[in-house]
């Protein structure tokens, strides 16, 4: 408003006169975001991540104006012929800075729903993925839920050894769990005891598997390891070896070292988890105890009976873990664990509608308000021959371009944030890794759905005006 010239703006012409907007604050906001990425997480919280996506979202509302130019200047051209599409296109050009205060509410909600939709759809098809690899076998057993309990409930050799001669198991894989505590100040990682012949095959590594070297003991971290213990590959974790001292016979440190030949991703140990071979953990240890079971099944049909087979072969052999005994087949895991994942994640659906929402209605707010400033305009619109349908669809026409240009900003604001969301914080977050996925048609439905209901906005916003009395409208002027 100070930038107005008085006089001009008395006679109804400051608004032209504006000088136009500087963009070098928001390519400085944009720049400053971007490298607010690289910063690491104060306290474990992703302080400087949230600043970036705050500062990336100010820089590119703040860029608007320069946007709907760039954009508009381009389609003018292809409406200089159609006059309804090429009035509304020209007051778009000439009032882009007024086209950016009205759309900027609906980038800001459609960017966050946007990222947050992509977000959600890379974590599920990750979590997917992980699902499919890390559930090889027909049918998994678990002694017990609670990993605490696992000195105390357990599956013996004799168990496991009688487990893979029932009829219909065609193979078994036993593995021992149990917590072990690295550092006092964090919560303990889970040690799984398993077979790792093949590391690739067996494992959801994050890169290529390291070549363990001569008189070394190779061991898998999870991503949670490496962030929260600074296990880093193709390095000796000590720490392990001063853990491992309880464990080990006659409470003797092992001679070798512990090599980190690997980063896993693993989803469900969310304080982290370390791998290594089963033979390894049973020759320094001596425990041949198991907690977890994977059977292969020469009928996978066959898991409901050979699950009653297994609970009644507990309560002959005396482990205790008959009625604590969990079964789950590959499909039940994976849709129960989708099924949590959804109702965790459902509550950013309504999120998203009710972020987009807030943005119309700042859309609606502006227009209603534009379209009562604009009765002399509308009544000169008339008395050059259009009709009050073409009026409304003259003020259609801006509000389908506008937010048209603020879904377009939206979508690639919203994807730039998306990348800071899954690479960035989710990591420091989390401690855990995804991959980005970009759901296209739930993406493209968005923007759609925002372009129509802005469209719709203009319209009802302007029917009032444009029902007042033409010859009232401009008498101002004579």
């Amino acid at each position: 408003a100070q930038a107005l010239p008085p006089a001009q703006t008395l006679k109804g012409l400051g608004g032209a006169l504006v000088s136009p907007h500087s963009h070098w604050l928001s390519l400085i906001l944009i720049l400053l975001g971007a490298a607010l990425t690289r910063a690491p997480p104060l306290w474990g919280i992703p302080v400087a991540a949230y600043l970036s996506v705050a500062l990336l979202l100010v820089g590119g509302i703040t860029a608007l104006p320069w946007l709907i130019g760039l954009l508009l200047d381009r389609v003018a051209p292809l409406v200089a012929r159609q006059t309804l599409p090429l009035l509304a296109v020209a007051r778009a050009r000439h009032q882009r800075e007024t086209a950016a205060v009205a759309v900027s509410g609906v980038v800001a909600s459609l960017s966050l729903a946007v990222a947050l939709t992509v977000m959600v759809a890379s974590f599920r098809e990750s979590v997917t993925q992980w699902l499919d690899q890390v559930l090889p076998a027909d049918l998994y057993v678990r002694s017990t839920p609670n990993l605490g309990a696992s000195d105390t409930v357990y599956f013996s050799p004799e168990y496991v050894q009688a487990a893979a001669a029932l009829n219909g198991v065609r193979q078994l894989q036993a593995q021992r769990v149990l917590p072990l505590l690295l550092k006092p100040s964090l919560p303990p990682v889970a040690l799984i005891a398993r077979e790792l012949a093949d590391p690739v095959k067996n494992l959801p590594l994050v890169g290529e598997a390291l070549p363990v070297p001569a008189g070394q003991i190779g061991i898998y971290v999870s991503e949670a390891v490496v962030d929260l213990h600074g296990a880093a590959p193709g390095q000796t974790f000590a720490a392990l070896a001063k853990a491992f001292k309880p464990l080990t016979q006659g409470g003797q440190v092992p001679d070798a070292s512990y090599f980190v030949a690997g980063v896993w991703r693993d989803y469900a140990r969310q304080t982290g988890a370390i791998a290594l071979d089963k033979a390894v953990f049973e020759r320094l240890t001596g425990d041949r105890r198991a907690n977890d079971l994977a059977l292969w099944l020469t009928q996978p049909t066959d898991a409901p009976r050979v699950q009653e087979a297994l609970r009644a072969l507990a309560d002959r052999t005396g482990s205790g873990a008959g009625e604590l005994m969990e079964f789950g087949t590959p499909g039940q895991i994976r849709a129960t664990s989708l099924r949590i994942f959804d109702r965790s994640f459902a509550v950013t659906y309504w999120l998203q509608a009710v972020a987009i929402a807030i943005g119309l209605f700042g859309v609606a707010a502006s227009f209603s308000a534009q379209v009562l400033a604009r009765r002399k305009e509308f009544g000169l619109l008339a008395h050059l021959g259009l009709t009050k349908r073409q009026i409304l669809t003259v003020v259609a026409f801006e509000g389908a371009a506008w937010t048209l240009l603020g879904a377009l900003a939206g979508l690639a604001l919203g994807l730039v944030v998306s990348g800071v969301l899954v690479h960035v914080v989710n990591p420091q977050s989390f401690h855990w890794t995804m991959d980005l996925m970009l759901p296209w048609l739930k993406l493209l439905g968005l923007c759609l759905a925002v372009v129509a209901a802005g469209t719709l906005t203009a319209w009802l916003a302007a029917q009032a005006a444009a029902g007042q009395d033409a010859v009232l409208a401009v008498k101002e002027d004579w």
